[in-house]
């Protein structure tokens, strides 16, 4: 069972206004937060999600290959928070669209380039 994710960022106010903003649509909530890090709740008992200033106090830096999924509600939500996310200053890395006859998502990169997606897959 996953508890928890961590992306780093090298500006923890930044990346912390970034996701407080992107994340209000989602019901998410500060679980808690340190000098160090920020971490949100999506519901009760769900995975963390948490962006810190990397522990080693090396620079941050973009895993490759690795990407964080999201799910929203319909289609519809994942428009909107993928252009949410592009007016916050991410960057795109694949508009909304199916992908397959079940899959819809949209690609971006956060402001220290961490790739997500937005996605609703319908059964």
């Amino acid at each position: 069972m996953i508890t928890y994710l961590t992306i780093g960022t090298n500006d923890l106010a930044k990346a912390t206004a970034f996701f407080d903003q992107l994340f209000a649509d989602l019901s998410a909530k500060r679980a808690y937060q340190t000098d160090r890090l920020v971490a949100w709740q999506f519901a009760e008992k769900a995975p963390l999600f948490i962006v810190n200033e990397p522990f080693d106090e090396q620079q941050a830096t973009v895993g490759n290959g690795s990407m964080v999924a999201l799910q929203a509600d319909s289609p519809e939500m994942v428009d909107r928070m993928h252009a949410l996310a592009l007016s916050l200053g991410a960057t795109d890395e694949g508009a909304p669209g199916y992908r397959g006859k079940q899959f819809y998502g949209g690609y971006f990169r956060d402001l220290d380039g961490n790739k997500f997606n937005f996605h609703h897959i319908r059964f």
